[in-house]
Parts: structure tokens; C-alpha cells; sequence
């Protein structure tokens, strides 16, 4: 009897979907539905909610929509589609939201779901890179502890670069691992780290080789074959990381700058001077042309190019945190990353401790290097950078905690039976429940009855695990889930309270509201204070200030100055406290205004009806339906209408992009419709303010929505 076609093809994708949900015959049975398990669960919880943060980061939204609609644009990451000026970054992190915006319009999901599968996959190879050398129940452990973080729960549904940048880095750490296992063949996997570390270079530039120094000496060091072809190899891997990342950095600095639209963050229109100066070591040592910031905690800098009336002493920023080794485990930056770092940190040393007497290439004590080495390289780097620093940085920590955390739990559990392996398994377990137990204490509102089960919990299964090795097996193992279980509770429940919260803005941060100190509502907590200040027309005071937490700025101060006149727009219009003003009454966000916002520098406004309405009409005769200073305030507009909207002075408002004279051709030219003065960035440093300045002198205003829009064909 013929077996019928449709017979024939079920049998192999019958047996193609069992192996799937098997995976390898060696394995046991619960292996492979265990990771499927994971990663579904790491999906799911990472898409609930997923809409609650609208565009989350309009600044790169709008680079978004822009590179949906214009190909140059995709390729330059502009922040419209006429392409005057790009983002502060490279775009690699852009381009696989635009493509999937191109592919299915414009949206919140469209632009935000490419980011939860970045961390899907993350959690991927996390569990492959610890399970290979030691077990599937390690690689789970280091994938649920990832998943788990609450700074990769925000940062993994948000649209900054960072989410393809913890991607990128723990592909190229797992690529040199298996580098390490091997003689032939090394030279393959080494160009591929190289590859992922290039292209990780232009999703966040120089944060990406944070981790090349311990890549690069542990392979030296620990690797199979000789040290000439370790050297060689190693080579290969950097000259595949100098085209991976140089082929773009070339096009750009090779193409004519008129061309092109200004590069975003640079003061020079140079994509090598942002890398280095405002990307880079402006980033290490605070001193970051055209930035908002102060560096370390600082006043700020001084403004220039103040509009009229402004006079110094006029300050800009300040206020990143204390450097030091504890900025980690401060106020701010706890909560998103610490609850397991002490543990990470102690099993770090245990497992080095196990695998000391191996030999030189063994693959246990390399890992521990690899993944130990990252970790304490970017810790201290984050932990004494002096520039710009916000709290989501640290998600790039989270692979290397989380496979610590697998890497030493295995290999302390396999020596359980000497009492210094069950001992250092029980202390781990007991300073994470007390960590956890302190953490929690900072919100002592939220929860309160958790903080003392973690510390129970913790407690009883660190006893448990110290008498491991010499009781029955199964007592260990319900002693070490328990342990597990009390040290993931609090990062669980901070992960549950950042989903629950839509995230929107240049500055986010996870967990419950007011978690971090300076608390600005949900997902907008902690950052700088900006201030303006300085005697404006008839001696009154003029200017900006943002308070941290309850309206205050750090120190339980005032912030100076009188809410007033800004670059562009107003201050003081409607309600949303700020922070008190000396003789005064309470600065206020402006009309539409989010909180954290800053008259537009750190997030939007919301566009009405009626000015949206009023920029599309004839919208298509025009290159630009608007321009606004400020990228956030550019890009509210831009979203709303789909049209592009010039974002003068870039993100901050600081860079000389367009000049005075550049702006007015395009006037005269008839390329812009309107000037929106809805209070963007600073213009300190920039064209904004003379901008400004040359538009209300000349152009007839009308006010909408809290706006004042100045007709750009219609003069005084």
C-alpha cells in the first residue's frame, strides 16, 4: 500500500519538534523543556505590560520613525528624516527597531518588541556559554538570575542601546570561551568575538571594550597551543573587531559632511571627537563638551551663549552620584543591580580557590577569569567614572553576575562534602539574604512583610547548605532551593514593580516607585539636578531648577532661582511641583510636561490635537514642519505628526548644529514651517539661543496647547 505524501512529510517534522523539545539524546529528559521553559517564561514576562511605556525614549523612537522612512537615515541613525542631525550614538542599536517599524508601521510593540527578544536571547546564551562547562543546572541558574535583574527587566523593554550592547558582550564572551576549549579552530571563534565586540562598538562605542582586557589576557594566558599562535589568533580576532566596527566609522568620516547630516554629540560634526571626547574619556573624567552634566557630583559647568537678559553666573548640571567603590551598593544603584553582587564577588573567589592547582588551560578556571574579569572590570569603571553616569548602565553587569552566581553554585555544590566548599556555599546564600534584607529596608512602605522572609529564608537555607555535604542529598537540595529562592525574591519582586510601570524619558530606572533616591513618579527616578539661574530683565531672577524626591534637591536644599525664561520656551505653566524657589512660589513643569522632564531635555511634551493639527496643515511643502530646540522636545512633535521636525542643538540643545546663518537659509529657502518654543534644551554652548533670539525679533507667534509656535513664513 503507498503511504500517502502528507504521511510522509509528518514522520520527520513529527521527529524534527521531538528533538526540539528533547534535545540531545545524552542529555536527561528535563534538560532541554527546562531552557524552553526559560525562555518562555523570560518572553512572556518581558512582553507583559510591554505597551505601558508608549515610545519609552522618544529621542531614539524618533531616530526610529526615522529610519523607517528614509534609508539614509537608517544608515546615519538622524534623528528625522531629512536627516540635519543624528543621535549622540552610533545606530546599530537603531536598526532593528526601524527595520521592524518599516515592516509593521509605527508603534509602541513594533518599536519595543526587538528589544525584549534581544534579551530573550541573551538569557540564550548565557545558558550556553555556563552550561557547556558546567551543566544544564548551572546554565538555568545563570539564565533565571539574568532574567531576574531588575535593571535587565527595564532595559530589556526599553529602546536604549544597551539592550543589543549586554547582547553583543555576552556573545563575544561566549565566542572566546569556546576559543579556550580548543587549539584548531580557535582562530574561527576568536574573529567572531571580534565581530560581536566591533558591532557591539557601534550600538554604545567605546563601552564596548570595557571587557577586551581580560578577554584578550586570559586567552594569552590560558589558552591551548603556542604562545606565537595565541598571539596570532588573537590578532585575527582584533582585526575582525577593526572592520566590524571601522567600516561604518570610515563611511562617515570619508563622506562629505554637507551631505550628511551633523553628527549628534560632537562639537566639530566628527564622529571620531564623539567617540573619544563626549562618548569616551569625557564619560571617565567629567569633562564632556556640550554635555548637561558636571561630572563628579559637581556644581556644573558655566553656560554660554545665555539669551538676553541672562547673565552669569549661570550653571549647568552637576550631580551623577559619588564615585567610589560603593556606588554600587548606593541608593541609586543598588536596587537595579546589587542584590546578587556581593555572592557574584564571593563565589568568584571560591571557584578560583577550587580550580587553582588545574592546569594552565583548564576551562573551569578560565571561565571564572573570563566572566570574573568582566565583571570587575566594568564595575570599576562605572564605579569611578566622573562623567555622565545613569543607573541603567549597569544591565551590562548582569551577564557576568548571573553566570558567576550558576558557575559558582555548581561548582561549590559538586564539593559540598569539604566543609570550606559547603561553607562558602552557606555564606554566599546568608550575605545575599542580608544584602537583600538591607535593600528592601529602603523602601520600607513597599512590601514590608518580604524583607523579613528573605532574611528568614536565607538564614534557615545557609545553615541547611552548610551541613550539605553531610546529609541526605535530597535535604541539600531542598536547603539550596531554598536558598535560591530567598536570594531571587527580592529582585523578583523589583522586577514585577518595574513591569508594572510604564518607562518613559531620557533617565529610567527599575523597581517600586521611590527605590532611588531623588524618586520623580514611575520610571523616572533618580538623575541629575539642572539648574539655570542668574538676574534676568529688572533684576529678577530667571531660570530652571529640578528637585530630587518630594520636590527637593539632594541636600534637602532649594533650587535657586525663579522659574522663567529658557532657551525656547518657559518654565512655570501649569502644574507638576519641582522644587521650591527662594521668594517664590513652586517651579513647575511646563504645560504637557512629564515628570522629569526639564522644559523637554530629558523627555517630551505631550502634542494636542490642536497642534498637531496646526503642523500638518500643508505639511508636505516643507522639509521641516518645525524645528524645536532640544532632541526630546524635536521628537515629541515628530512622533505625533510623522513629519520631520529639526532638533536644534541635538539632544541637549548644546551642539552648534544648525548655525545661525545654516537656519536661516533654510528659512529663506522655505524648508521650515514653524519654530516651537516649548522650552527644549539649554542652547548653552550652541546656536539655540541666538536662534531663538533672531526667531521672536522676527516671526509672528501664536500659542497652542502651551506652545508658542513662531510662523517662520510670516514676519513681524
Amino acid at each position: 500500500m503507498t503511504t500517502p505524501p502528507a504521511a510522509v512529510h509528518a514522520a520527520p517534522r513529527s521527529g524534527r519538534l521531538a528533538r526540539l523539545w528533547r534535545g540531545r539524546a545524552e542529555d536527561a529528559s528535563w534538560v532541554r523543556p527546562a531552557l524552553l521553559g526559560l525562555l518562555a517564561a523570560t518572553a512572556l514576562l518581558y512582553l507583559w505590560n510591554l505597551s505601558a511605556s508608549g515610545y519609552a525614549n522618544s529621542f531614539y523612537s524618533a531616530a526610529v520613525q526615522a529610519g523607517s522612512q528614509s534609508w539614509k537615515a537608517f544608515f546615519f541613525g538622524s534623528l528625522d528624516a531629512a536627516n540635519a542631525i543624528t543621535v549622540d550614538k552610533p545606530p546599530a542599536a537603531l536598526w532593528p527597531m526601524a527595520l521592524s517599524v518599516r515592516l509593521f508601521g509605527l508603534g509602541s510593540w513594533q518599536i519595543l518588541v526587538p528589544e525584549v527578544l534581544m534579551g530573550v536571547g541573551t538569557v540564550a546564551v548565557l545558558h550556553a556559554a555556563v552550561r557547556r562547562r558546567f551543566g544544564a543546572g548551572a546554565g538555568l541558574i545563570a539564565g533565571a538570575v539574568l532574567a531576574l535583574t531588575p535593571v535587565a527587566a527595564l532595559m530589556f523593554r526599553f529602546n536604549n542601546p544597551d539592550a543589543l550592547l549586554a547582547l553583543l558582550m555576552t556573545v563575544a564572551v561566549y565566542c572566546v570561551l569556546r576559543a579556550l576549549e580548543q587549539d584548531r579552530g580557535a582562530a574561527r571563534w576568536l574573529v567572531w568575538a571580534g565581530a560581536a565586540l566591533g558591532l557591539a562598538f557601534l550600538a554604545k562605542t567605546l563601552q564596548a571594550f570595557l571587557i577586551l582586557p581580560p578577554l584578550a589576557l586570559v586567552y594569552v594566558v590560558c589558552a591551548p597551543g603556542g604562545f606565537g599562535r595565541r598571539l596570532g589568533r588573537l590578532a585575527l580576532g582584533g582585526l575582525a573587531m577593526l572592520v566590524s566596527a571601522g567600516w561604518w566609522v570610515a563611511l562617515v568620516e570619508l563622506w562629505p559632511a554637507s551631505s550628511r547630516p551633523y553628527v549628534g554629540g560632537s562639537q566639530n560634526n566628527s564622529f571620531l571627537e564623539l567617540t573619544f571626547g563626549y562618548n569616551g574619556l569625557g564619560r571617565l573624567n567629567g569633562d564632556e563638551v556640550g554635555s548637561v552634566g558636571g561630572g563628579r557630583g559637581g556644581a556644573g559647568r558655566v553656560a554660554e551663549n545665555l539669551p538676553a537678559g541672562m547673565e552669569p553666573p549661570v550653571r549647568v548640571g552637576g550631580g551623577w552620584g559619588e564615585t567610589g567603590i560603593g556606588r554600587m551598593f548606593g541608593d541609586q544603584v543598588g536596587g537595579q543591580i546589587s542584590w546578587l553582587l556581593p555572592a557574584a564577588l564571593l563565589l568568584l573567589v571560591a571557584g578560583l580557590v577550587v580550580t587553582w592547582r588545574a592546569s594552565r588551560t583548564d576551562t573551569a578556571r578560565s571561565a571564572f577569569l573570563v566572566w570574573g574579569g568582566s565583571l570587575l572590570m566594568t564595575t570599576a569603571v562605572f564605579s569611578f567614572m566622573a562623567g555622565i553616569f545613569h543607573e541603567y548602565y549597569t544591565v551590562a553587569m548582569a551577564p557576568y553576575l548571573a553566570a558567576l552566581i550558576g558557575m559558582g553554585a555548581a561548582v561549590l555544590w559538586e564539593e559540598r562534602t569539604r566543609f570550606l566548599a559547603s561553607a562558602a556555599l552557606a555564606a554566599s546564600v546568608a550575605v545575599t539574604a542580608a544584602w537583600g534584607w538591607t535593600l528592601l529596608g529602603r523602601t520600607p512602605d513597599w512590601l514590608p512583610w518580604l524583607r523579613w522572609a528573605v532574611l528568614v529564608a536565607g538564614c534557615a537555607a545557609a545553615l541547611g547548605l552548610l551541613l550539605a555535604g553531610r546529609v541526605d542529598r535530597r535535604f541539600g537540595l531542598a536547603a539550596a532551593g531554598l536558598g535560591l529562592a530567598a536570594g531571587l525574591a527580592g529582585p523578583f519582586a523589583y522586577t514585577l514593580a518595574t513591569l508594572a510601570d510604564g518607562h518613559q524619558g531620557s533617565i529610567v530606572t527599575a523597581g517600586p516607585s521611590g527605590a532611588a533616591v531623588g524618586g520623580r513618579g514611575p520610571g523616572m527616578r533618580g538623575g541629575p539636578m539642572f539648574v539655570l539661574y542668574g538676574p534676568g530683565p529688572g533684576g529678577q531672577g530667571q531660570g530652571m531648577g529640578q528637585g530630587m524626591g518630594q520636590g527637593r534637591p539632594p541636600g534637602g536644599g532649594q533650587a535657586p532661582g525663579q522659574a522663567g525664561q529658557a532657551p525656547g520656551g518657559q518654565v512655570g505653566q501649569a502644574p507638576g511641583q519641582i522644587g521650591q524657589v527662594p521668594g517664590g512660589g513652586p517651579a513647575q513643569l511646563p504645560e504637557g510636561g512629564r515628570p522629569g522632564a526639564v522644559g523637554g531635555l530629558l523627555n517630551g511634551a505631550d502634542v494636542g490635537a490642536e497642534a498637531k493639527r496646526k503642523l500638518m496643515a500643508d505639511a508636505d511643502d516643507y522639509t521641516w514642519v518645525g524645528a524645536a530646540i532640544g532632541a526630546q522636545n524635536a521628537a515629541s512633535y515628530q512622533l505625533a505628526t510623522g513629519k520631520p521636525v529639526m532638533a536644534i542643538g541635538g539632544f541637549n540643545g548644546s551642539d552648534p548644529a544648525p548655525t545661525l546663518a545654516r537656519f536661516q537659509q533654510y528659512v529663506a529657502e522655505g524648508k521650515i514651517h514653524y519654530f516651537i518654543a516649548s522650552g527644549g534644551g539649554f542652547g548653552a554652548g550652541g546656536s539655540g539661543a541666538q536662534i531663538t533670539s533672531w526667531v521672536e525679533s522676527t516671526f509672528e507667534k501664536t500659542t497652542v496647547g502651551g506652545a508658542t509656535f513662531y510662523d517662520l513664513t510670516e514676519k513681524k
